[in-house]
């Protein structure tokens, strides 16, 4: 099978193309190494000789691009990442929304939720505040562009290092929402019942994605190029509902957009642009 150092440069801007092609995710010769090591295993997989091989897959079998979004997509994401907006969204969003929409549910959109790790982190503070305000409503829609990944999200069954950053960092939250199942855990039915798994390329306009007045974009806008971000940012922001919150990543800013995004603090900024 081809080597690394035998994949021209040709082929190389064929695989590239191809992942902007089906995800919108800009690469360049520097992520050669890692997008080579995610294509070997599958080119094994097939029996091919070598990489050109696969591209031709990839034109004349549709239903090849399902795995090849999986295997070129990132997936790495951890329960209560970046505390500061999990700080954020329990002791000032909630209380604050609840005051003002107390008779309308939440709606939550994780925008790439990858394991589900981020979604069942705002469940599980959703039903925290639920605990202390009983008429309080939420709706969390969790969207990723791989159908692998959605189907482990769905499945809530964690276990090695996510599970055991939960149960190091909020041991309480870890026995109050899930239980132990083979050698991990599995979320209880009560926190998985209002959310949403559903295939979703940010790429493409959200036209089924509903109007939401919170959404998580947290590392996602730097797999894309300026133009890129331009689309995805606008995908979003016609999804939110006005006053949105949009969240992003700890590497990520919305200073350079002028696409009506306020800032509010670091990594979190409200959509003042109506529909």
């Amino acid at each position: 099978m081809d080597n690394e150092r035998e994949v021209d440069q040709a082929t190389r801007r064929a695989f590239f193309d191809q992942v902007r092609r089906h995800t919108g995710i800009a690469m360049s010769e520097r992520k050669w190494a890692l997008l080579e090591g995610r294509l070997r295993r599958r080119v094994r997989e097939l029996a091919l000789p070598g990489y050109r091989d696969y591209l031709h897959v990839l034109e004349a079998k549709p239903e090849e691009v399902r795995d090849f979004i999986d295997l070129v997509t990132t997936n790495e994401t951890s329960f209560f990442r970046t505390p500061r907006i999990w700080e954020y969204f329990a002791g000032q969003f909630l209380p604050r929304w609840f005051e003002t929409h107390g008779g309308t549910p939440l709606r939550v959109w994780s925008a790439a939720a990858s394991s589900g790790e981020e979604a069942y982190t705002v469940a599980m503070l959703c039903e925290e505040f639920r605990g202390r305000h009983p008429a309080f409503r939420y709706r969390i829609l969790a969207t990723d562009i791989g159908d692998a990944i959605l189907r482990k999200a769905a499945a809530a069954r964690y276990q090695g290092r996510s599970i055991e950053g939960l149960g190091q960092t909020h041991p309480d939250l870890l026995a109050r929402y899930f239980s132990a199942a083979d050698d991990g855990f599995v979320a209880d039915p009560a926190l998985r019942a209002n959310v949403t798994f559903r295939k979703h390329n940010l790429h493409e306009a959200a036209r089924d994605i509903g109007t939401m007045d919170v959404t998580l974009l947290r590392n996602v806008l730097i797999y894309f190029d300026a133009a890129g971000q331009q689309v995805v940012l606008e995908n979003v922001r016609r999804a939110m509902a006005p006053d949105g919150v949009l969240i992003v990543g700890e590497s990520e800013s919305l200073s350079r957009f002028d696409m009506g995004f306020a800032f509010e603090q670091p990594l979190i900024y409200r959509n003042e642009v109506r529909p």
